[in-house]
């Protein structure tokens, strides 16, 4: 199968030859692989996972969603506004983030704008 993976500003795979994609669907998660039947799907917050041939181990991205859509010649198109690959997430600083933004909902004025902000930093 044939994988195109890009970001707004960059791409991640162009033309990579993998054997299958494993992706966050909107409708559950599935994998993907060569001669899968044409779909246009929305993709959900998750980790998204590529099998290169050569390669052992998966490469996996974390997606804040998305979309992708297969072909009928094996060709896949998968688009996301950002990602980050699941090896370079720093587990201390998100819970130092997270810890932040939760110190700064519970001491906004309910129904705030601050509190609507930090509110969207925790998710």
């Amino acid at each position: 199968m044939t994988l195109n993976f890009n970001l707004l500003h960059k791409t991640i795979c162009n033309g990579a030859t993998v054997s299958q994609v494993i992706v966050p669907g909107a409708m559950g998660e599935y994998g993907m692989t060569a001669d899968y039947v044409p779909v246009v799907a929305q993709l959900k917050v998750g980790v998204l996972q590529i099998m290169h041939e050569s390669a052992g181990e998966p490469e996996k991205y974390f997606v804040p969603g998305g979309f992708l859509i297969t072909h009928d010649n094996s060709v896949m198109d998968i688009s996301c506004p950002k990602t980050i690959k699941v090896d370079d997430i720093d587990p201390a600083a998100i819970s130092s983030n997270f810890e932040a933004a939760r110190k700064a909902h519970n001491a906004a004025e309910a129904g705030s704008t601050t509190q609507a902000e930090a509110m969207a930093d925790m998710e």
